[in-house]
């Protein structure tokens, strides 16, 4: 029998056929259900089969297009639910077994035809219609609807336990949600110690009891970071934590971690099944409070400017549910009736000195469970109540929710180092502020974490102390001081206004120069012969600032005479050479014809290598092959050989690959130079002598230029010795790839990544000099 055609089996809606083939064989379609009989039935063959006394009073109805009938397993001879009861309605048939002929929903169908024989058994496949879908929730009550909808209800891990947010971006984060990105959605969170039940008090308050969040009975956290739900009956995104007190590494960062959510919850039940409240629950919200105070309202505020945020991140914090479950004694108030369990919440907080101001509300629901299972009913109408209110924090899509979590991952991030985990605290301000610590006095930053990101500057309250061997002390003018400006001033070479040259001949003659730019030169230190004064008696005050990790020294040698000199000496070398260059290669290269072997190739005619075939530049060095005579490059040419039939021997010479390979192939006599040629020979070969020794002299010259550099670089640039790859680019130097100093941050770049030309006046350079690309993008003076 079967109740589809084949088509119904690929999933288009047909007209049910009947099930009886009583009278019409099978082909009529269907018209009735019979309940006890089981069956689908034609006009015809339910006549026939209900003529009988007994038959007559069987339960039959007419179905509707689109119908499916329920699954027979499910009920029992009496016609009782036996699998309903477990689901909280009715199954829907999914299949008919065509042997056993019952209807089977998709748990029977596993249940009983998953194994044995019966796996075996063939099948017709029901499609349920819309009509149908709609006629069974029409029939369910209000409970039963919002139990369906939370069916297909996941949790996802929103955040690991290295504070990484483990969705891509905010399409991501809706989608794992499952809801409408223009949804108005709000934020329940969970905290309590590891081993207090948080997941399963979610999963009973919000979700019915399916486990959406992961529980185990082993002693090992099952919850590891923060994860996420949506329930789509209340319309808010329920996030479940870690533990505290729990056996678990980088515990600074968890912790911090717990706060990140904190901001960003509407509501916070903090779950407890200790018989009485300790302590350490009034502490960690009071600390939290404190923390959330002093650091995250103002990145909340920073970030609806920053993202853009349409809808206001109030500062004030999250509404909190205590739910305390006890089993052997009385919830908090029941021995007191006329005062409120809030009221002794708050007495107990100000005999702690813990004073939990950032939140908007705190309230106590209680539980005592005298047989399992829990009654988290009370609990379930308190987090709705509170979620109803809106007065302070009112629903937003989830966009909004996603942005205010990544801006307080993006600023507060980073290991903390074990030497500043603070124990007195829940949430220390180590947590939350820039972990440098000044170089000279030791005291640390105050400044919010990654502020660097944002171009912020270190900052200390404390005053920092000289060390000579920072030696951060700053000049400023004392004029300017005096008329109300401060004005920086730093030692240097010459004047703004002196050309390079006169600028180190002053230099030479009187010393170097302090310069204010509203005062000009207000000190040279060899101004006088005798009895010139210090310029901190004089003309400028003396400040000691603090050293930063990764920051420049302040009053560091910026005397870069000697620099300068060897600038300039290189600068008319190159041009020299460059001008040179053309004229020096037609004369080289005539003057090497008038000395080479009449069985040479002419330079001139020699375009390209004879066996690579690539093409002769202007830079490039033509070889030619003592034994053919050809031109070559210097690959190919780079073996070496005596040619004793050419008269090169026995001192092994330069060869081509293919003269190297065919040694042993001897000359003609004709072949053999002549009296004339041998002349000539001997003059090239006098002119390779000579230009061996006059290469050795330039090399000799190159290794005291290099000890002279060395000797003239500024305090703040970098050796060369320690400089191996570019500082941008990372491309390794060689022979072949020059080392540029930047004039601004001292480091080595190559010409690519430092070919830009400015002014550097905080080190000494008061005309455009060679600084890299990452300086020359900063703005103002450098």
């Amino acid at each position: 029998m079967s109740a589809h055609t084949q088509t119904a089996e690929k999933g288009q809606n047909t007209t049910l056929l009947c099930q009886e083939s009583y009278v019409c064989s099978g082909t009529d379609e269907a018209i009735f259900e019979c309940d006890e009989c089981r069956s689908l039935q034609c006009e015809r063959c339910e006549e026939e089969l209900h003529q009988p006394e007994r038959l007559r009073n069987h339960e039959r109805t007419r179905i509707r297009p689109g119908h499916v009938p329920y699954c027979d397993s499910c009920k029992g001879a009496n016609g009782n639910i036996m699998h309903a009861s477990m689901t909280g309605s009715r199954q829907i048939a999914a299949v008919r077994c065509q042997v056993c002929k019952i209807n089977l929903c998709v748990e029977c169908q596993k249940r009983t035809h998953a194994g044995g024989n019966r796996r075996k058994h063939p099948v017709t496949v029901y499609h349920a219609g819309k009509a149908q879908e709609q006629e069974e929730e029409e029939g369910m009550d209000e409970e039963t609807k919002k139990r369906k909808m939370t069916e297909k209800v996941v949790s996802f891990l929103l955040v690991d336990e290295t504070e990484e947010i483990q969705v891509r971006n905010e399409e991501d984060f809706i989608k794992k949600l499952d809801c409408s990105p223009d949804q108005h959605l709000k934020v329940v969170s969970i905290f309590g110690n590891t081993g207090d039940g948080k997941s399963h008090t979610l999963n009973h308050t919000f979700f019915y009891g399916r486990e959406v969040f992961k529980t185990s009975p082993a002693q090992e956290s099952c919850t590891v970071g923060v994860w996420a739900a949506y329930d789509p009956v209340r319309k808010v995104v329920v996030i479940d934590t870690e533990g505290l007190l729990g056996a678990t590494v980088n515990l600074s960062q968890r912790t911090r971690l717990l706060l990140k959510v904190l901001a960003i919850s509407d509501l916070v039940i903090y779950r407890t099944r200790a018989d009485r409240l300790h302590n350490d629950l009034f502490k960690f919200l009071g600390d939290a409070s404190e923390a959330y105070l002093k650091h995250f309202t103002k990145e909340l505020k920073a970030t609806t400017a920053r993202c853009g945020l349409d809808v206001p991140l109030s500062t004030l914090g999250p509404g909190v549910i205590i739910f305390h479950e006890t089993v052997y004694t009385k919830l908090l108030g029941s021995d007191h009736p006329s005062e409120v369990p809030e009221k002794l919440i708050q007495d107990r907080f100000r005999k702690l000195s813990c004073f939990p101001e950032a939140f908007s509300s705190i309230h106590y629901k209680g539980t005592r469970t005298y047989n399992p299972p829990t009654d988290f009913s009370g609990l379930r109408r308190a987090v709705e109540q509170q979620l109803e209110n809106n007065t302070t924090r009112s629903p937003r899509q989830p966009g909004v929710i996603y942005k205010a979590l990544k801006a307080l991952s993006d600023r507060f991030s980073g290991e903390i180092p074990d030497d500043q985990m603070a124990h007195s605290s829940f949430f220390p301000d180590e947590y939350f502020t820039c972990s440098s610590v000044c170089l000279s006095c030791g005291c640390g930053c105050k400044k919010s974490m990654n502020h660097a990101k944002e171009g912020v500057p270190h900052e200390s309250k404390s005053r920092c102390r000289y060390s000579h061997q920072y030696d951060n002390r700053v000049y400023t003018c004392k004029a300017c001081y005096e008329r109300g400006m401060e004005v920086s001033v730093v030692p240097k070479t010459s004047a703004s206004t002196d050309s390079p040259w006169l600028g180190l001949a002053k230099y030479a003659w009187s010393g170097y120069v302090i310069e204010c730019p509203n005062c000009g030169v207000v000190y040279r230190s060899r101004q006088y012969w005798f009895g010139n004064q210090d310029p901190v008696n004089t003309v400028v005050r003396t400040e000691i600032e603090h050293v930063w990790p990764g920051t420049d020294g302040f009053l560091k040698d910026n005397n870069n005479a000697a620099q300068r000199l060897l600038d300039g000496m290189n600068f008319m070398a190159q041009s020299v050479s460059e001008l040179s260059l053309g004229p020096t290669k037609a004369v080289t290269s005539w003057l090497t014809d008038q000395i080479a072997p009449a069985y040479w190739r002419p330079n001139s005619q020699i375009l390209s290598c004879n066996k690579c075939n690539t093409p002769f530049k202007d830079n490039d060095t033509k070889h030619h092959c003592r034994a053919c005579g050809e031109g070559f490059c210097d690959g190919c040419s780079s073996k070496t050989r005596p040619v004793p039939e050419r008269g090169w021997g026995p001192a092994p010479v330069r060869v081509c690959d293919n003269c190297y390979e065919n040694r042993g192939i001897q000359l003609d006599v004709a072949e053999l130079p002549s009296d004339e040629e041998g002349g000539t020979l001997i003059a090239r070969k006098v002119g390779e002598a000579v230009q061996n020794t006059l290469g050795a002299v330039v090399t000799a010259m190159d290794i005291p230029l290099g000890l002279v550099k060395d000797a003239a670089r500024p305090a703040y640039w970098v050796p060369d010795h320690e400089i191996l790859h570019c500082h941008n680019c990372r491309k390794e130097f060689s022979i072949k790839l020059s080392k540029h100093h930047c004039r601004a941050c001292g480091q080595g770049f190559c010409d690519e990544c430092s070919h830009d030309r400015r002014a550097v006046p905080s080190r000494g350079w008061d005309h455009p000099v060679r600084v890299c690309f990452n300086c020359n993008k900063k703005p103002g003076d450098l």
